[in-house]
């Protein structure tokens, strides 16, 4: 098991001949962060489907990822993953926080999230962490307008349609980029993401130390 600061250091040690192993990418810079991408998929289908939902895709399913996109391996992950499940996912957030070479990924990237929510009709809202940690420079003017134009505030979250569930990979500032009362409410999917990463990286380790075996 990886997890790394350096883009990229999974697949250096997985192809470079030092050991003979399987590695596992628990997150690598700002570019990937697979496990993470598996366990939301997971709770987005159980959540959506039920039990009864073991083994179905996404297939028009509606993902608003909204927020830090350039510095979040969470969105990237789940882009790839998402997409290939067959859900239809939209980037939203400020010009400044969306990654150069965009029009490649299989997504609709967007800046005005109200729009977004109206346009779309998620089925799901995945809000993302402002790595400031990781912003060298300003990427926007202040905590307060990125709140009112890319946070999921109080009056946001009770706009949405009812059977929208909001998600969040955590750490989560609160009253930044969630307000509370989304992020504790029903519809939260906050507390089974993480008990859910318990079981999937789980399952990943089983699948990697059995060779695949089921």
């Amino acid at each position: 098991m990886i997890r790394h600061w350096a883009s990229g250091a999974p697949a250096v040690l997985a192809r470079s001949g030092w050991i003979a192993a399987s590695v596992v990418n628990a997150g690598d810079g700002t570019h990937e962060h697979p496990t993470q991408a598996l366990l939301d998929a997971f709770t987005l289908r159980r959540r959506l489907h039920g039990d009864a939902g073991r083994g179905r895709a996404l297939d028009g399913v509606r993902v608003l990822i909204v927020g830090d996109i350039l510095h979040s391996r969470v969105a990237r992950s789940n882009v790839w993953l998402l997409a290939t499940l067959g859900a239809e996912v939209t980037l939203v957030g400020p010009p400044t926080l969306l990654p150069h070479g965009i029009e490649g990924w299989p997504v609709t990237a967007v800046h005005d999230l109200d729009a977004a929510i109206a346009d779309t009709d998620p089925d799901a809202v995945m809000m993302l962490r402002v790595q400031r940690e990781r912003m060298a420079d300003a990427f926007f003017p202040s905590t307060r307008e990125y709140s009112a134009n890319w946070g999921l505030t109080g009056a946001r979250f009770r706009a949405l349609p009812e059977r929208t569930i909001v998600m969040h990979p955590g750490p989560m500032n609160r009253g930044f980029e969630i307000a509370s009362e989304a992020a504790d409410s029903l519809r939260s999917t906050v507390r089974e993401q993480v008990a859910n990463g318990v079981a999937t990286r789980m399952a990943a380790l089983y699948l990697t130390l059995a060779g695949g075996a089921a």
